[in-house]
C-alpha cells in the first residue's frame, strides 16, 4: 500500500512547496500588518533538502508538484531550483504574484512549465495597492499579458472578501473574453492574523448570484471539472476564457483532495486548515528516512477541513485560530 494513501483511499499525488516565506506584497488576508516572525536561515530547506525530500515524494508516486511561497521568485536561487526539480519525472508548476516574472521566462521553459497561477485580487489601482501595501499592479498586468504572449496557460487567483473586492467579480470574468485567462475566486479562509469571519466571506452561491444577474444565464456553461480539482468550472459563451470558484468553506472538495504541503522551514501539512505540522528536515539532516514521517502524516488526515465538518464550526477561532499565517504555508 502506497504511504501516501490515507485511510479514505485518498492517494495524494500532489505536492506543494514552499521554498521561501518572503514575499514583496503584504497581501492583507495572507500576511499580518505587523508582519511574521520568519524561520531563521537555518531553519529553511536548502536547494539541495528541497531536492531531496521532493524526489522522496515522487518515488512513492507524487507526480505533480508547485512551487509557492511567499513569492517563490525572490528566493536568489529559484531559477536553480526550478532547473533541478525539472529533472524528476512530474509536472512542474509554479504560483507567483508576477511582479518578477519576466526574469525568470526562459528558465519556466527550459523546465517545462506549462501553467502559472498569478495572485490578482483587484483590477483597480488604488484597491490594489490597499490590499497588498505595494503599488505594482501596472507591472503584474504587463507581465500576465507577457506570460499569454509565450503561451503559458495562465489562472489568476482572486480572493474575494465582502466590501472589499467582491464588486470586481464581473470585472475579472470579462478578462477571459478575449484573452485565454483562466479566472478562479477563492473564499476568504481563516489563517493566522488576517482577521476572519464569516460575515468577510463571499461565498459561492453569493458568487455565482452575481454571475446569473449580469450574464445571461443561457450564456453561462457549467463546463468539465478535471479529475480532483478543486474548482467548479464555468464559461461565458463565446469568451476564449474561463472561470471557476474555489469554495473551500462552504462546498469543500476535500473528498478528492489529492494535495500536501510542504512548508520552506520543512514541515508537512497534510491539510491546508490543520494547524499539525509534521517536521521532515530535522530527520533528513540526521540522516534518517523521512518515510515514516510522511506516511503517518498521511495516514492521520481528517476527512473533512482538518475536522471542521460545518460551516458553524469555522465561528470557533480555537478551532482555525492556530494555524500558520498564509505566507508561512504557501498558497
Amino acid at each position: 500500500m502506497s504511504i501516501l494513501k490515507d485511510t479514505y483511499g485518498r492517494h495524494h499525488s500532489y505536492l506543494r512547496i514552499s521554498v521561501t516565506e518572503r514575499c514583496n506584497l503584504r497581501c492583507t488576508y495572507c500576511m499580518p500588518a505587523e508582519g511574521i516572525q520568519l524561520s531563521p536561515k537555518s531553519h529553511l530547506m536548502t536547494a539541495d533538502e528541497i531536492f531531496k525530500i521532493a524526489q522522496a515524494f515522487v518515488k512513492q508516486g507524487v507526480s505533480k508538484i508547485r512551487l509557492t511561497g511567499g513569492e517563490p521568485l525572490v528566493r536568489k536561487d529559484i531559477d536553480a531550483i526550478i532547473t533541478r526539480l525539472s529533472s524528476l519525472p512530474v509536472t512542474l508548476s509554479i504560483t507567483t504574484n508576477a511582479i518578477s516574472t519576466h526574469r525568470h521566462i526562459e528558465t519556466f521553459k527550459k523546465a517545462r512549465i506549462k501553467q502559472v497561477n498569478v495572485s490578482l485580487d483587484s483590477l483597480q489601482t488604488s484597491r490594489f495597492t490597499t490590499l497588498t501595501r505595494r503599488n505594482y499592479l501596472e507591472t503584474v498586468q504587463n507581465n500576465i499579458n507577457e506570460l499569454i504572449t509565450e503561451g503559458f496557460e495562465v489562472k489568476l487567483n482572486c480572493v474575494l472578501i465582502k466590501g472589499i473586492n467582491d464588486d470586481e467579480i464581473t470585472s475579472f470574468i470579462k478578462l477571459s473574453k478575449d484573452k485565454p485567462l483562466h479566472i478562479r475566486f477563492i473564499e476568504f479562509m481563516p489563517f493566522d492574523g488576517n482577521k476572519w469571519n464569516i460575515d468577510k466571506m463571499v461565498s459561492y452561491k453569493e458568487i455565482m448570484n452575481t454571475v446569473n444577474t449580469d450574464f445571461p444565464k443561457t450564456d453561462i456553461l457549467r463546463i468539465n471539472d478535471n479529475p480532483n480539482d478543486t474548482a467548479k468550472n464555468y464559461q461565458i459563451k463565446g469568451y476564449q476564457g474561463t472561470f471557476a470558484v474555489i469554495s473551500s468553506v462552504t462546498n469543500p472538495f476535500c473528498s478528492t483532495c489529492n494535495r500536501i504541503r510542504l512548508t520552506a522551514n520543512g514541515k508537512l501539512k497534510n491539510c491546508l486548515f490543520s494547524s499539525n505540522e509534521t517536521d521532515l528536515l530535522t530527520p533528513l539532516r540526521q540522516g534518517d528516512s523521512i518515510l515514516p514521517y510522511i506516511e503517518k502524516a498521511v495516514v492521520t488526515k481528517y476527512k473533512i477541513r482538518s475536522g471542521m465538518e460545518s460551516i458553524e464550526q469555522f465561528k470557533d477561532p480555537d478551532l482555525h485560530g492556530k494555524n500558520r499565517s498564509m505566507i508561512a504555508i504557501g498558497g
